[in-house]
């Protein structure tokens, strides 16, 4: 018999079931479901480390993550490092049972160092150069720069590499921001040498007769990161962000490795559709990614959180960390709304639900002075807790009686793959051709339905491996090379679905157009193109095989050009270019299909479109019956599966459980129903479907 022991959000903490006991975790093992907090003892005289300490045990936190911002203490001069009070805030931390991530702290470098280096110093794309008292003020292609992170990565893994008390490493903290000084005008150049051997073969593949763009060296292509520009030399500059950003965090991991326990894992944390480099190319070599979890408005947006999270869940295909979320507000939005009672707990057990294994609160105490003082806490400056507090410490306890079921186990494979591509996102965001058309909020018009209606889905690049999945869909497969196409022809042979949406295929790799139409390489698969495109400025009707709807931001008419490729959906009369004119098109290719939507739906119409989908791809039933404002998550370890059950609204609502499988021990659940903003978790048994 299996009992667990959840907690509603509005009990109080009881001695009894809430046991502040440290875990007893192996060397270099954080706790299987942590509750952490970022934690900064450098800004606080030591006499207040252990009362701080002693609190967060209260609260249940069994990580810190520290260091990440400490240059300064921990190098005030060149070659001269000063340990001892980081010695003494991971022991101490070790004391209390509190596992440590230590945070390389090259993102806010010391003034001396920039000072005796100016050259380090990052420039704006407008020649502006940032200085001393902010952060990201470097330059990520200086190799002085380099130099010393690398050196000061090596030197506190030399210290902490073996330290049991040290779980794992965070490289720099939030990069992205790229530089146009000098010497990344140079490392342009050479990027651009290797990519395409002569400058021919750029000018050739650029197009550039087109403007007078011809080049004659490498050293004469601008550093652009914006038109209006080439499209190709656009894409290139994400392209080389990305190489020289992989380039930094690897040279980080690298000194790293050379001296730490290879159980200490080595990230960095992203944050939420960062679009500054390529996500998957820089979470390659490391161990797991994290990304830092916002809702800066107060109002979540549970499916679009959710969809983050299977996004950052795709950087390595395996769980993943939360290295910064908000207790309760955050200070840099228009308006810094405080979540509600409840949510802060709801977004932890959604993230679990993802696939996080740590949900780590930025941060611990309130600072008395710096750019975030007005950044929400789990306690004040004067040390005391603040109202999340009690919400984030009842968590913390859940997340500690749950981990004895929940450890080892990850959501369970999808049979549906929505396919991501960073590329074809740059592309379309530098053309949108209407103002309306955001790629990012096409992806999640996409995954909504999906997701509301309790399937799960992976969200994977476009040279992933397909196979397994009953389904794929690609929303922006904007730039689409010969190679990506070939896989995506051979997953349909092979059985697969692929559907596609609008505005996908129409660029090669290098963001030129193909001479062929939409769908481009996959047109022939296709047996149909699209004719042209047109951006909407007002609803248009369409009906379909799945009924009746409406288009908007896009359309595009459709042609079938093979005999068995099927018309499954039109524009309406009166409708001018779009009057009548095919709007989905459908083949049966080997043992699979392949589908291209030309229209941006509304979302009832996603909504069916999604079911038809589903219906078609033969997607079996998701294991709970969907409930409105319940969002359903499953964790396995082989054939063992828990549910995680998370109510979002404001009304108890009733949860039906399939056969063979039973509610573990929830205070939010009595009889059938599920309280507001409740949590609760359903083991599985074994064979049940």
């Amino acid at each position: 018999m299996i009992v667990l022991l959840t907690f509603p959000a509005t009990q109080p903490l009881h001695a009894k079931t809430l046991s502040t006991t440290a875990p007893t975790l192996a060397p270099f093992e954080a706790a299987p479901l942590s509750i952490g907090v970022s934690w900064y003892p450098e800004q606080w005289p030591e006499s207040q480390w252990e009362a701080d300490l002693a609190l967060m045990r209260r609260a249940g936190v069994s990580v810190v993550r520290l260091g990440e911002f400490a240059w300064a203490r921990l190098e005030p001069r060149d070659g001269e490092f000063d340990f001892g009070w980081i010695d003494r805030a991971v022991a101490l931390a070790g004391r209390h049972g509190i596992r440590v991530v230590l945070g390389t702290p090259t993102a806010a470098p010391p003034v001396w160092l920039t000072e005796a280096h100016p050259d380090v110093l990052r420039v704006n794309e407008d020649g502006s150069v940032e200085g001393h008292g902010e952060r990201r003020q470097f330059s990520f292609a200086s190799a002085t720069y380099r130099r010393y992170t690398v050196r000061i990565a090596g030197e506190m893994a030399r210290r902490y590499g073996r330290n049991p008390d040290v779980v794992g490493w965070q490289i720099d903290n939030e990069i992205g921001v790229p530089s146009f000084d000098r010497e990344a005008k140079a490392r342009w150049a050479r990027w651009l040498t290797a990519r395409y051997g002569t400058v021919e073969e750029l000018n050739r593949r650029w197009t550039t007769d087109y403007w007078s763009q011809r080049y004659q060296r490498f050293d004469q292509v601008p550093l652009k990161s914006k038109g209006p520009q080439n499209p190709a030399l656009l894409l290139d500059f994400k392209r080389f962000a990305s190489f020289l950003w992989a380039e930094y965090v690897d040279e980080q991991a690298a000194a790293i490795r050379t001296h730490a326990d290879r159980r200490q894992f080595v990230t960095t944390n992203s944050t939420a559709w960062n679009n500054n480099f390529d996500q998957y190319l820089v979470h390659r070599g490391l161990d797991l990614a994290a990304w830092d979890d916002y809702v800066p408005n107060g109002r979540p947006d549970w499916t679009a959180n959710a969809l983050h999270h299977d996004v950052v869940r795709g950087y390595r295909q395996r769980n993943f960390w939360i290295m910064e979320t908000q207790p309760g507000r955050v200070d840099w939005g228009a308006l810094n709304r405080s979540l509600d009672p409840g949510q802060t707990r709801e977004l932890a057990w959604q993230a679990v639900g993802r696939g996080a294994d740590a949900i780590l609160y930025w941060q611990w105490r309130s600072a008395l002075n710096g750019q975030e003082q007005y950044h929400g806490t789990l306690v004040g400056p004067d040390g005391q807790p603040m109202p999340v507090f009690d919400e984030i410490a009842r968590t913390a306890r859940e997340m500690a009686a749950m981990s004895r079921w929940l450890k080892d186990t990850q959501p369970e494979k999808a049979e549906v793959a929505l396919l991501y591509s960073q590329e074809s996102r740059w592309a379309i965001e530098a053309e949108r051709h209407s103002r309306d058309y955001d790629p990012v909020a096409t992806i999640t018009d996409w995954y909504r339905p999906f997701a509301d209606d309790g399937y799960r889905v992976d969200v994977l690049p476009p040279d992933a491996d397909l196979a397994g999945y009953r389904l794929v869909v690609a929303p922006n497969l904007n730039i689409l090379s010969g190679d990506t196409a070939e896989r995506l022809k051979a997953y349909v042979e092979r059985g697969g679905h692929l559907v596609l949406g609008p505005r996908s295929g129409m660029k090669d790799g290098d963001n030129a157009l193909w001479p062929m139409r939409q769908p481009g390489p996959l047109g022939t698969s296709l047996g149909g193109r699209v004719g042209y495109y047109y951006p909407l400025d007002g609803p248009v009707a369409m009906s379909a095989i799945f009924g009746d709807t409406t288009a908007h931001i896009w359309g595009e008419v459709l042609e079938p050009v093979a005999d068995d490729t099927k018309v499954l959906g039109r524009f309406g009369s009166d409708q001018g270019w779009l009057s009548g004119q095919p709007a989905l098109l459908r083949r049966k290719v080997g043992r699979g299909s392949i589908a291209y939507l030309g229209a941006i739906l509304d979302q009832q119409g996603q909504g069916r479109f999604t079911r038809w989908m589903i219906t078609e791809a033969a997607v079996p039933r998701p294991l709970m019956t969907p409930v409105d404002g319940v969002e359903f998550m499953t964790r396995a370890r082989g054939a063992e599966r828990f549910i995680i059950a998370v109510n979002h609204g404001e009304t108890a609502k009733r949860i039906s459980l399939p056969a063979g499988a039973g509610w573990l021990h929830s205070d939010d659940v009595q009889g059938d129903m599920l309280r507001p903003h409740g949590v609760a978790l359903a083991h599985v048994k074994h064979g049940t479907r």
